[in-house]
């Protein structure tokens, strides 16, 4: 792998290798861009096939992280860490400890939070070297469990799509039909069963499904029958890439608003789904709410606070909408152009020249 032609090609500031003989640490830094403020993503640890294939994991989920830190109106760059090792076997008190050194001495270029493969007592253990993470225990003045404010998010950037398809952003009488029915959906459903949307469930784990139907007299179905079925928006709950060539002919909704990362398996099944009419709401626009929520705990964690700034998700994806329909593009790219948008905007305002000391020589400009 190339590393510095793939840096350029998508504007990376920083690569930073992690290596600790002691621990057996052996973790990757991206730093992707800084405009915007401090670069925030999480830890992912992971068996990675090979150090390339840990090296453009980085990379590619740091990029995805400036996007969505910028979608979401956050003043945050993207960034993020991948740790090479087995989270079932290799972790280790020493292990997160070093990371922790490492992330301090970048001193606020980038900021870590909870991932794939970490928890949240993986953070509580790298707060012990640095204050540079987010998503620790709420012993120690954090957020908690993200799924509810991640599943609010989600809800009313739901209704906003749901605006632009039905006219209106009431959700009474709508039939949503749910890949996946984990902490984050299972929160998702309850806000749709209160507002009287009538669902669909399916998710490989049963007790989830049964729960669910318990709960919310959600109706139940095998996960091969959630994209046939009737329904007036589907949510993408669960896998990545479960927008694609099997599984678009068989929709028959007019909105996809989920929390799943990765929705569509390639860009061109992007492009299928808006010419077939259906309004998708982006996935890392919808689903940003667990990244706000984190977010908020830099300024001293508010819930009331956090919140209110989560509730703009609603005004976000009707932003996405809007740029589709001005620029005659689907709504996956309207969503890099808003958030490309507004990084260009705040680079070119930082381009104006500043005094300070450093231009003073003799004292005399």
């Amino acid at each position: 792998m190339k590393i510095f032609d793939y840096m350029e090609s998508y504007d990376y500031e920083q690569l930073v290798f992690c290596q600790d003989e002691q621990s057996g640490l052996k973790a990757i830094i991206a730093i992707h861009d800084t405009t915007l403020g401090p670069a925030l993503g999480g830890t992912r640890m992971w068996t990675y096939a090979s150090e390339d294939a840990a090296i453009e994991d980085a990379l590619r989920l740091a990029r995805g992280m400036t996007y969505k830190n910028a979608a979401a109106g956050l003043n945050l760059g993207g960034g993020k860490t991948v740790i090479i090792g087995d989270p079932k076997k290799d972790k280790s008190e020493a292990l997160f400890r070093a990371f922790g050194r490492f992330v301090q001495g970048l001193n606020g270029r980038y900021i870590t939070a909870e991932d794939v493969g970490t928890t949240v007592a993986d953070m509580d253990i790298i707060h012990e070297e640095t204050s540079f993470v987010t998503g620790i225990s709420q012993a120690f003045g954090s957020s908690g469990n993200p799924a509810p404010v991640t599943a609010y998010g989600c809800y009313v950037g739901m209704k906003a799509a749901a605006k632009e398809a039905f006219g209106t952003d009431s959700l009474e009488g709508r039939t949503i039909a749910l890949q996946g029915v984990g902490n984050v959906a299972f929160e998702l459903s309850r806000y749709l069963h209160e507002e009287g949307a009538q669902l669909i469930v399916t998710d490989i784990n049963k007790d989830s499904v049964q729960r669910a139907v318990e709960a919310f007299g959600a109706k139940a179905v095998d996960p091969a029958d959630i994209y046939n079925v009737e329904a007036d928006i589907f949510s993408p709950c669960a896998l990545g890439a479960v927008i694609n060539d099997e599984t678009i002919p068989q929709l028959k909704v007019k909105v996809i608003a989920g929390s799943a990362n990765n929705q569509l398996k390639e860009a061109r099944h992007g492009d299928q789904i808006h010419e077939l009419g259906i309004v998708y709401a982006p996935d890392y626009v919808i689903n940003a709410g667990g990244v706000i929520n984190v977010a908020d705990e830099l300024n001293g964690y508010n819930k009331e606070r956090a919140l209110k700034k989560v509730e703009g998700i609603y005004h976000n994806v009707a932003k996405v909408i809007e740029i589709s329909k001005r620029d005659r593009i689907p709504t996956y790219l309207a969503a890099d152009r808003m958030a490309e948008e507004r990084i260009a905007t705040v680079r070119n305002a930082r381009n104006s020249f500043l005094l300070n000391s450093k231009h003073v020589l003799n004292n005399r400009i």
